[in-house]
């Protein structure tokens, strides 16, 4: 078959639905289809696809501009000056079919009357399902001929008005793998239990609340790994409750995530509900303990040896992590390898996105 990938920050930035989409279309040029990925970043040479690339002016630089219907957030102005910059360069009606996990732009440009036929189109669910799920304002204008739902709780709300298939993301287990750790290169305190926390510094990741639950034990630190909005909150609130000696809050080089993982002894993760959650599977691969919020989403991802809780409750969050770190990080860790390996593995994921592609093209 040929694929088309097409998302504005493919090959330009590491967020999980980038990731995600490059490992799609890297998979399924593995198991010899040909497949074009169309992003913004520069090409790299690590993978079977063939790229395309298309400048885009970064959503930082168009902050200021104001928020219309489809245009709604900086991030809608770069979708549309992608897709209009490649409507002449990039044809999509030579593909068999296309897929991407943007809307509005990305979704409409793929979905456009094209020469050749209009191509069947995959929608993936990496950056939530609402605009399959809703009825109104801009989502009105949504459609597919496949939505790929990454979590069950998409599949149940959407599975009676589109063709819905479940498929989680996936982790590269030749890099999420268990070893050594490197707290030293890292710069990481070496002589206390270190809980990490892997995220976005926004409210629902809820990284304040950890920060205090973290606070509770007695010797633990925590290392923060994130940048966002609420940067400067998280630094003071670190330094308030846990001081110098039991608190970090770094930036880590896409190539150090693996080193990260291998060097801590429990992941936190406080996010109610979210589309997947890259963290936690790159966290069991390389054996790494998980303290999450007891949802739908994560009882799915989750092998039955971490610890899922009810993380409003902060007696029952702190005793969770006290329990864990008493028991050591390598107590489960070959069930979670071995879970990770044979559910998330991407040649795995690749493998159920063909079966779903042969299927849609017929």
């Amino acid at each position: 078959m040929k694929v088309l990938v097409s998302f504005p920050g493919l090959h330009r930035v590491h967020r999980g639905a980038e990731v995600a989409l490059e490992a799609i279309g890297d998979g399924l040029a593995r198991r010899d289809h040909d497949v074009v990925v169309h992003g913004s970043g520069p090409i790299r040479h690590d993978r079977a696809y063939r790229y395309r690339r298309t400048p885009v002016i970064d959503r930082e630089r168009l902050s200021g501009l104001p928020s219309l219907p489809l245009l709604r957030e900086p991030s809608s102005y770069e979708s549309l000056g992608f897709n209009l910059a490649a409507l002449a360069r990039l044809r999509t009606g030579r593909f068999d079919a296309t897929i991407t996990g943007g809307f509005p732009w990305d979704n409409l440009f793929l979905r456009r009357p094209a020469r050749g036929g209009r191509p069947p189109h995959v929608f993936v669910t990496e950056n939530g399902d609402w605009p399959a799920l809703l009825d109104e304002g801009d989502a009105r204008l949504f459609s597919c001929d496949a939505l790929v739902c990454t979590n069950p709780l998409y599949l149940e709300r959407n599975r009676e008005r589109w063709n819905c298939e479940l498929i989680p993301n996936g982790v590269d287990v030749d890099r999420f793998s268990p070893g050594d750790p490197d707290r030293d290169r890292l710069g990481l305190p070496r002589d206390r239990p270190l809980v990490l926390i892997v995220s976005a510094l926004i409210p629902s990741k809820r990284v304040e609340d950890g920060i205090r639950a973290v606070a509770a034990l007695d010797d633990a630190a925590l290392v923060v790994a994130g940048v966002g909005p609420l940067e400067a909150e998280v630094e003071r609130l670190g330094a308030e409750l846990l001081g110098p000696d039991r608190f970090q809050r770094r930036s880590f080089a896409h190539d150090d995530m693996p080193a990260l993982y291998r060097s801590a002894d429990l992941l936190l993760h406080l996010t109610h509900v979210e589309s997947f959650g890259n963290v936690y599977v790159e966290a069991m691969a390389t054996g790494l303990p998980v303290v999450a919020h007891r949802s739908v989403v994560t009882e799915w991802i989750l092998p039955e040896l971490d610890g899922l809780v009810d993380t409003d409750d902060r007696t029952a969050l702190v005793a969770a992590l006290d329990d864990h770190l008493r028991a050591g990080r390598d107590a489960g860790a070959a069930g979670r390898v071995a879970a990770a390996r044979e559910r998330f593995a991407w040649s795995v994921v690749a493998a159920r996105y063909e079966e779903l592609l042969e299927r849609v093209v017929g």
